[in-house]
């Protein structure tokens, strides 16, 4: 039977009220950050083939927004490949604090991007470039966020502490989706909101990144970081990930890839597109919005109730129920949701949802324990970028492709399910490494194989 490895004692580097700061600011930072990346998912699926990609025709247009949305996923691993060299060289609040900036910026440029009747085949180019720029942000992001949760967290608390920066993915998709609500519900559908009503969501991000940056300059850098300089031992983390631990990071991606290729279907703003426009389903679309708000509460608390249950029943547990959830939401979803009826759609968002929060609640902490202190950030961040390219990049793409199909709805279904299992089975090759010590002096004890039988 599998054993966890426990460190003698829980290491609390903080005192609670520093340790609720650092909470705060990782949920709040992760939150802003994906309310920017969904609300171009969500408003790129429902109008920009019209506004930038036109002349494509309707088809090949939107084959093309979700393109645009996959594209940002290939630069995930440039910007998990800077922060992660500068994480692990300089310190997790640097990085944090220009992800956040960065990712501000572009999605306040984009809301004030012309579109192409205005000035032609440059504003697709310039809104593919700051895609590009969001991608380099979301890659070097999450690291940063986890890991200064996560290396400050009790040891017997870190499941809990881990979900507050994952916490940031649902709700920013809630927050894209009630204001997208509110948007449709209040600006007409047909050219009021193609004319301005698109641009105001991309705005509101300028006011949530100022909370975001004023928050994240007051937390403290993370201690294991700090011992790291003393220790000086921050040298070459990307050429040492990749000579030593290129199995690991490989493996453990694929576990990333099944659940994004899941949560994309909503998160890449698939089945709001799907179930909306007049080439899919055409359904209400204010309807769909606030069904897909419902879907982000419920992923929420399972992304919250996963990673608490982690500290007591352990990571790969918990990472495998949600592992075979995701098996029957991949063969149910879209089965249900091309009822066209609403309730059977709640019900298939309900299920996609339950079975992602529960293993996005465990990813987090599982992914911190997999790593020496040393080359952490670099590879939790580096392992994240390659399995959203594996699985959540083009995952809408290939989706939109494939509904076309005489027997789309069969061959999306497969696809789903082949990256569910595959997900599935990489985990089964995982030990359980619940509460390992994260400290740089136990580095011996951190580089002990993760694999079942080594």
């Amino acid at each position: 039977m599998e054993q966890s490895i426990i460190s003698p004692a829980p290491a609390t580097y903080q005192d609670v009220q520093t340790t609720k700061k650092i909470a705060l600011a990782t949920i709040v930072g992760t939150t802003i950050e994906w309310y920017d990346y969904f609300i171009y998912a969500a408003v790129a699926g429902l109008v920009f083939n019209q506004l930038f990609f036109k002349p494509a025709g309707p088809i090949f247009a939107t084959l093309l927004v979700f393109a645009s949305v996959g594209i940002s996923f290939i630069f995930r691993p440039f910007g998990a490949f800077i922060a992660g060299y500068f994480g692990d060289k300089i310190g997790r609040k640097a990085v944090l604090a220009m992800t956040l900036i960065m990712m501000g910026g572009t999605t306040t440029i984009i809301g004030l991007l012309p579109t192409y009747d205005t000035i032609g085949i440059a504003a697709p180019i310039i809104l593919i470039l700051l895609r590009i720029m969001q991608g380099i942000s979301a890659g070097g992001e999450w690291g940063g966020a986890v890991l200064m949760a996560v290396e400050h967290a009790p040891t017997h608390k870190r499941g809990m502490f881990s979900a507050f920066p994952q916490l940031g993915v649902p709700l920013g998709l809630l927050i894209a989706s009630i204001v997208l609500v509110v948007m449709t519900a209040y600006v007409s559908p047909g050219d009021a909101f193609l004319e301005w009503g698109w641009q105001i969501p991309f705005l509101i991000s300028i006011l949530l990144f100022g909370l975001g940056y004023w928050i994240r300059r007051s937390v403290e850098e993370s201690p294991v970081f700090e011992e790291l300089k003393l220790k000086g031992t921050t040298q070459k983390p990307i050429k040492t990930l990749f000579s030593e631990y290129k199995k690991i990071v490989f493996t453990s991606a694929l576990l990333i890839a099944g659940t994004t290729a899941l949560g994309y279907m909503t998160a890449g703003g698939f089945i709001q597109s799907y179930t909306t426009k007049p080439q899919g389903l055409a359904l209400d679309r204010p309807t769909i919005l606030f069904l897909v708000s419902i879907s982000a509460l419920i992923w929420t608390f399972f992304t919250w109730f996963s990673a608490v249950l982690s500290d007591k029943f352990g990571r790969k547990p918990i990472y495998i129920l949600g592992s075979l959830i995701q098996v029957l939401t991949a063969l149910t979803l879209f089965p249900l949701i091309s009822t066209g009826e609403y309730i059977y759609i709640m019900l298939a968002l309900a299920l996609l949802s339950t079975g992602i929060g529960i293993t996005y609640g465990v990813q987090a902490v599982f992914y911190s324990e997999l790593f020496p202190a040393s080359i952490r950030f670099s590879g939790i961040s580096i392992t994240y970028a390659i399995g959203s390219i594996m699985g959540g990049a083009f995952a809408p793409l290939i989706a939109a492709a494939l509904i076309t199909k005489s027997n789309g709805i069969f061959l999306v279904s497969t696809y789903l399910t082949i990256m569910s299992i595959i997900a599935f089975i990489a985990i089964c090759l995982f030990k359980d490494r619940t509460g390992i010590s994260l400290k740089p002096d136990d580095e011996a004890l951190q580089k002990v194989s993760p694999f079942i039988g080594k």
